[in-house]
């Protein structure tokens, strides 16, 4: 048996290709990529690589079949992304990411596995690329550790595809600006109302300023405008970590029309 015979068998390497019903044809590619890289026609970082043969090869033996896809998707999308970094020329961090450590398993495969899990949970699969990403943008950042990793993460997992929209819009606000009108307190459409919750939502999470203001009594508040909306710190951490400054346009443009605000 040749070796590509060999890594054609690997049930790591088939759970990546499985990604192809989200993640498209490059799942095929990207399982190349981690399992026969000699193959390849795109380099990424061989640490990283080896970390997502170990996370695949432990979840390829998930029980349901879409699980598998989206399982399967998220490393590709992983790959994808640590490619395009790597041809741009932003170097694999070597501060031990992707080393074992005392006790246990490195840290990039502890990581690897949690966005596995997240991936498998995420219904909405449109989230399962930024998933992938956020784990290719952490082996390329040595300025954060795991622990931000996991807020970022973590933080991500509550939010809807419109809030992650709403998000990708308030980061690219200086190149894009957003709408000057009034968000409406309480719209009557039940659309429009949702949407606006969904904003709530993000300034309950701490994730955009200004936070939520408490009523008061015989005090008229100035109306709340998508314009003066803001990444917080941990805003700013999802936002860079979920690359969703790649998040499509037309995503953006659809959740604020459901607040019923036209773009400016």
């Amino acid at each position: 048996m040749t070796a590509p015979e060999e890594t054609a068998e690997l049930p790591g390497r088939t759970l990546i290709e499985q990604g192809a019903p989200v993640a498209g044809s490059m799942s095929r590619a990207a399982a190349t990529v981690v399992f026969e890289p000699s193959a390849a026609k795109v380099t990424i970082s061989a640490s990283f690589a080896a970390s997502l043969r170990t996370v695949a090869t432990e979840a390829a033996g998930l029980p349901a079949p879409r699980e598998q896809v989206r399982a399967g998707a998220a490393l590709a999308f992983a790959v994808e992304y640590a490619a395009t970094q790597h041809r741009a020329g932003r170097a694999a961090r070597t501060d031990g990411w992707c080393d074992g450590r005392a006790g246990g398993r490195p840290a990039a495969e502890d990581l690897a596995e949690a966005v596995v899990a997240a991936a498998r949970r995420s219904t909405d699969e449109r989230r399962v690329r930024h998933l992938g990403y956020l784990l290719a943008e952490m082996s390329c950042s040595p300025d954060l550790d795991a622990g931000l990793a996991g807020r970022a993460l973590r933080s991500s997992e509550g939010l809807s595809w419109r809030q992650l929209a709403l998000l990708a819009g308030v980061g690219r606000r200086d190149r894009v600006p957003l709408p000057m009108a009034p968000l409406p307190d309480a719209p009557r459409p039940w659309s429009e109302w949702g949407a606006r919750e969904d904003v709530a939502d993000l300034q309950r999470a701490g994730l955009v300023d200004p936070p939520m203001s408490a009523p008061r009594p015989a005090a008229t508040l100035p109306r709340l405008r998508a314009a003066d909306l803001r990444l917080t710190r941990s805003g700013v951490l999802v936002h860079r970590l979920l690359a969703l400054d790649l998040l499509h346009e037309d995503a953006v443009t659809e959740a604020l029309a459901a607040l019923g605000l036209p773009r400016s």
